[in-house]
């Protein structure tokens, strides 16, 4: 009778063990589980930790509540200035409530990642060249509010979408470079001419300066000559003053009008042909 109780027992708890092993389930913390009771979800999430099911009546399904990196594929379009071009992405998105993921979507990945590709074609479309280029910031808030707007029915929040990379043709790469190489042309003109009218405006200032003072100049002279003989090079400067200069050009006008005033003197003369010659008193001879 004795040895008959012993191995109800031990039959006991070798079911007990079984059905322990088919009953205990183990979630983990990144994960939530979602119960099935004969086909009929409950709404008491299972929480991490080991849990027990009914083997044949429940069943357990673990939804990742993790951040889920999805790359959209590149997406080619035409912007709403006819340029085509091809956009790629990537949205950051994770599940805040797991039984409407598992219930209200059959692949909520999948269903995400259709969504992002027909949004950001959207967005290429609504969208210029150069805010695909410069003003991202702003195409990214309304890619995410495009994705977020269905997503939120299916248990999803998209967190973060960017635009990775936008592809041109050639010939607008070899069009947007030609424009870039003429407008920087015209800033370094505009700063050579801006250069060139304030250094006049200095000069002009200096020599305002120097001709009030004329050691100054002077000054100025023997510096540059400082500067020269200090690269040891066989060039030999001498600079001439500009007041020695001005000083021959009056030399000169002064010369000519003598000149013009004695072939003057002599002219009269010779209309009136050879002078006269009359005899002094000592016998030498006189002009008349």
């Amino acid at each position: 009778m004795l040895q008959e109780l012993l191995g109800a027992a031990a039959a006991l708890g070798s079911v007990g063990v079984v059905y322990l092993a088919m009953a205990a389930r183990v979630v983990k913390q990144y994960e939530r589980g979602v119960l099935f009771r004969l086909g009929r979800v409950t709404r008491d999430v299972r929480e991490p930790g080991l849990n027990l099911v009914i083997p044949f009546v429940d069943r357990l399904h673990k939804i990742n509540m993790q951040i889920v990196t999805m790359p959209i594929p590149a997406q080619e379009g035409i912007t709403r200035d006819n340029v085509t071009v091809r956009v790629d992405a990537v949205v950051y998105f994770r599940v805040v409530d797991a039984v409407s993921a598992l219930v209200k979507v059959e692949d909520y990945k999948f269903a995400v990642s259709q969504m992002a590709q027909t949004s950001l074609r959207s967005i290429i479309g609504k969208s210029d060249l150069d805010d695909l280029l410069s003003n991202r910031e702003k195409l990214n808030q309304g890619l995410e509010l495009m994705i977020d707007s269905p997503a939120v029915g299916w248990g999803i929040q998209v967190d973060r979408v960017e635009i990775k990379d936008v592809s041109l043709p050639d010939t607008m790469k070899r069009s947007m470079a030609r424009q870039a190489e003429a407008d920087r042309e015209r800033r370094a003109r505009i700063i050579n001419a801006d250069a060139e009218l304030q250094a006049s405006k200095k000069l002009a200032e200096a020599a305002a300066q120097m001709s009030d003072q004329p050691a100054a100049l002077q000054l100025r002279l023997l510096q540059t000559v400082m500067a020269v003989a200090a690269e040891k090079n066989s060039t030999l400067v001498l600079p001439i003053p500009v007041e020695l200069l001005h000083f021959l050009e009056r030399g000169q006008q002064q010369i000519a009008p003598n000149i013009d005033g004695r072939q003057q003197q002599i002219a009269p003369n010779g209309d009136r042909g050879q002078q006269q010659i009359a005899p002094n008193s000592d016998g030498g001879q006189r002009s008349g």
